[in-house]
């Protein structure tokens, strides 16, 4: 990451010549796999203030697929740094996202993973891309945020609202863009571990024993010309039980190992090509018990997961500065699931999915203040699922595939007005033709030496086509009594998003952001609860329908205060309605209410004390009035609040070792796993201790 000094307290001026030699600079900045060259400038912390985050100069690519100023960006941005995720330890993506305001992080229902939902949106409708290129769902739907590790992440963007102008299907309710970090000249080594315990939960029952080990390790460097990365990331997880001598866990045992090597090649400033390989592998173990009358019966489940990855592309940037990138992504995702019922194979299912995207996008020169962008995709992607050696499919296996153009014209009016203007066509191979326009527009309408206001507003149109999971996929959770089958009647989503917002700015001291948001949805595409069937003793059979209309709308707030040069304030609190405008009920698993507060604390010059406190109103779970289709369905069944806070502290000893340690959920707040209504944090207090070590030759 490129650093830049600034003095006063008005970035964006700074910013400002740093655009103007952005010619010159077009060699340094960190290049995405998806091809969008990122040139990150931030606010240098001071030695008397280490807890400053320096936002306000942060460059971000996922709002207009170009690099802008956080501040000056059209379309409101949200940013986790490098910075927040060391500083709270965060693992997984998962824990990397459950801080920023307004995203909720929820178990997927009958999997050890997570999957977030943003402005009353589902996971499905919110598209997950690593550096630009799309990362496969766990079951053909819905990415598991569990199931990417982040050493080589040097900041994780969010967009909120349609981006299906600039993404398509899938980004009906927003982006989450996770971007790699770009390879440093010299030889550089980055290792950390730590290790964890869940107290009297632990697996192996004793209070003082180890429950969780995460280790990682970076090796990187180059020249100007040549550059390689060799990164691993591990993660073993014993799981936990409230009651240890019992059989069932309600934590699962889960080994994640996540590696990649990747290698960047600049012939000349103005080129750059670079491959990435990358590899994940998971082992769970689930323990369980299923209901046989007259007993319990001992289950246990276990799901071998592998995802494979090659990523490359190439960047040119010609001598009046129009750019042409190009980039792609090939990738498998098996997932082998076996189910024992007293050490007795009852079944065995095997899942497999292919996709292939690739992307390519050309950037004008500016001409006459217009940035005209133009660009096309095209996306692969392919699932087939046996059940003890039978195919679930009629078909054996589906595919689709889908072709896309995409224009958008950024308009620069003056320093103080900018008007974005896009429009994507998709043709998809099952379900047509499909366009989506959207305008953003950006007004400073306060920029003095201290004080700056920014309106922001953008009216856009999502949609979705129907993922093959939806038409096709049997989730079997028998032994959770229910299954849910895929319906290939259904037809695609489509939305009208606006959002209409302010930011104002104090120096580098202060920044109020507020965000109201509306999305109309027609043809949601939901789990039908209301009309289930039988499907065997104890098991309930549900399938996906549209909802014809659906509404969710809000309003977002965040505020960043540096109340003294050592402590820095963050806090966000989200209301969300929603509205099945059918039937006049609240649209499931969509609290209204939504705050998070963090505190960061450097109360020794080398020593940072952080705090970060999450809570959620309740969510109601069904809606279903005991129609007799449910067998033991709870009408009207709501999920508690919660609230939990995550302790972490840091201590550098010198400029290579540093020791932290934290406590994540300190209050114990845990769901109670004998009311199916209840949807709280499924893991108790978690204690933890470990260090990190680096080593720097840069020349």
């Amino acid at each position: 990451m490129e650093v830049f000094q600034m003095a006063g307290h008005n970035p964006r001026k700074w910013v400002k010549v740093i655009r103007c030699e952005s010619g010159k600079l077009a060699g340094l900045g960190a290049l995405s796999a998806a091809g969008a060259l990122s040139l990150i400038a931030g606010v240098a912390q001071a030695a008397d203030a280490p807890i400053q985050s320096g936002q306000l100069s942060t460059v971000v690519v996922t709002a207009t697929r170009t690099e802008k100023d956080l501040a000056d960006v059209p379309i409101r941005t949200e940013v986790v740094t490098r910075e927040e995720i060391e500083r709270t330890h965060a693992r997984t993506l998962t824990q990397a996202l459950e801080n920023v305001p307004g995203l909720q992080i929820r178990e997927i229902h009958g999997k050890s993973g997570y999957e977030l939902s943003l402005q009353g949106l589902s996971s499905d409708q919110v598209l997950v891309l690593i550096d630009g290129l799309p990362i496969s769902a766990s079951t053909g739907s819905t990415v598991d945020l569990s199931q990417y590790l982040l050493a080589d992440v040097e900041r994780i963007e969010v967009v909120k609202g349609a981006a299906s102008a600039q993404y398509g299907s899938s980004a009906m309710g927003g982006v989450v863009n996770v971007i790699t970090r770009p390879i440093r000249k010299g030889f550089h080594a980055d290792l950390s571990a730590d290790i964890g315990s869940y107290g009297k939960q632990n697996d192996s029952g004793r209070a003082a024993g180890i429950g969780s080990t995460h280790g990682k390790l970076g090796l990187e460097g180059g020249s100007d010309t040549w550059r390689l990365r060799l990164s691993a990331d591990v993660l073993d997880d014993k799981g936990f039980g409230i009651d240890p001598d019992a059989w069932s866990r309600q934590g699962d045992k889960i080994k994640r190992q996540q590696y990649a090597l990747r290698s960047d090649w600049m012939p000349s400033a103005r080129q750059r090509y670079w491959a990435e390989l990358s590899a994940y592998r998971e082992d769970d173990t689930q323990h369980f018990t299923y209901y046989v009358p007259p007993n319990y019966v001992p289950r246990l489940k276990t799901e071998k997961i592998e995802r494979d990855r090659v990523v490359g592309g190439g960047e040119w940037t010609f001598a009046n500065q129009a750019r042409l990138q190009l980039s792609g992504v090939a990738e498998r995702y098996n997932s082998d699931s076996d189910t024992f019922s007293n050490d007795w194979l009852m079944t065995a299912r095997q899942a497999k999915q292919r996709m292939g995207h690739v992307t390519t996008q050309f950037d004008l020169p500016t001409w006459r203040k217009q940035n005209w962008q133009f660009g096309a995709d095209y996306h692969y992607e392919d699932l087939s699922q046996s059940n003890n050696g039978v195919s679930e499919f009629a078909q054996g296996r589906v595919d689709r595939r889908t072709v896309e153009l995409f224009a958008q014209n950024d308009i620069v009016f003056n320093d103080n007005w900018e008007l974005v203007l896009g429009l994507r066509w998709q043709d998809d191979s099952d379900f047509g033709t499909h366009v989506a326009p959207k305008a953003s527009l950006k007004a400073r309408l306060l920029d003095g030496q201290d004080w700056q206001g920014v309106v922001r507003a953008s009216l856009g149109k999502g949609y979705r086509v129907p993922n093959l999971k939806e038409r096709y996929y049997v989730f079997d959770h028998s032994h959770l009594g229910y299954m849910v089958k895929g319906n290939p009647n259904l037809t695609p989503e489509s939305s009208v998003s606006a959002q209409l917002g302010f930011r104002l700015d104090w120096r580098e001291d202060l920044t109020l952001d507020v965000n109201g948001f509306y999305n109309r949805i027609s043809d949601l595409i939901q789990i039908d609860e209301d009309n289930a069937t039988p499907g065997g003793p104890g098991v309930v059979v549900y399938s996906y329908r549209n909802i014809a209309r659906a509404r969710t709308q809000g309003v977002e707030t965040g505020l960043r205060w540096q109340a003294l040069p050592s402590v820095a304030f963050n806090l966000g609190y989200t209301y969300t309605q929603t509205r099945n405008l059918d039937t006049g009920s609240e649209l499931t698993r969509r609290p209204q209410h939504m705050a998070r507060v963090g505190v960061d604390w450097s109360f020794l010059p080398d020593t940072t004390l952080t705090a970060r406190l999450r809570y959620q109103s309740r969510e109601l779970i069904s809606s279903s009035e005991a129609n007799g289709a449910v067998s033991g369905a709870q009408a009207d069944g709501v999920s508690p609040a919660w609230t939990t806070l995550d302790l972490a502290l840091n201590h550098n000893f010198n400029k290579s070792w540093t020791a932290f340690a934290g406590v994540n959920n300190v209050f114990n707040r845990q769901r109670d796993f004998a009311n199916q209504s209840d949807f709280g944090p499924v893991r108790g207090r978690f204690v933890y201790l470990g260090v990190r070590y680096r080593f720097s030759d840069a020349p």
